[in-house]
């Protein structure tokens, strides 16, 4: 089983995308490793059962590479949080602000019931606004949720604290510290 430490290996780093000065953190040279895929789901899903998940929520799109993984290993229930216009019933939504703009993350608000602990799984934690999203979202269906856990946080990006600040607990496999 491969440690957080050597899946960090696996993290490909592209420099000035997407414009000049970010380091990208691109996790898709992880999730071609068939070892490396697995061993994130694995770890992952050991921080998420050591919570007491019910059910794993995950943000679009990445978030259900890892979520929908983390809940069949776990036997729970995955909860797809969605961009707008995406699902065919009636939404439950929240908007949330970007860096440049807005943007909406919805869900079907029977996916979870009063008080099951729902954890969110995503690839990575950066500014956080699309977690912090996701968190007010599943706490208005009415779902508990105190946890987050993410194959990357980028804690200079502040992200990780805007979701303690919000009263979720957060776990990363690996951070990367700097731009």
């Amino acid at each position: 089983m491969m440690t957080p430490d050597a899946l960090k290996s696996l993290i490909r780093t592209v420099p000035d995308f997407p414009e000049p000065g970010i380091q990208f953190r691109d996790i898709t040279t992880l999730i071609g490793d068939g070892e490396g895929l697995a061993a994130s789901v694995h770890h992952l899903a050991e921080m998420a059962a050591a919570i007491g998940a019910q059910k794993i929520a995950g943000m679009e799109a990445r978030g259900f590479i890892f979520g929908a993984a983390v809940a069949v290993q776990l036997g729970v229930g995955f909860v797809p949080v969605r961009k707008p216009g995406k699902l065919p019933i009636k939404t439950i939504g929240v908007d949330y602000a970007l860096e440049y703009g807005t943007d909406r993350l919805e869900m079907d608000p029977d996916a979870v019931g009063a008080g099951e602990r729902v954890v969110i799984v995503d690839d990575l934690i950066a500014t956080g606004g699309t977690a912090l999203a996701a968190t007010q979202l599943l706490r208005k269906a009415g779902a508990d949720v105190s946890d987050a856990v993410f194959v990357i946080d980028l804690p200079d990006l502040g992200g990780a604290q805007k979701l303690r600040d919000a009263g979720v607990t957060v776990g990363a496999l690996m951070q990367f510290d700097g731009d």
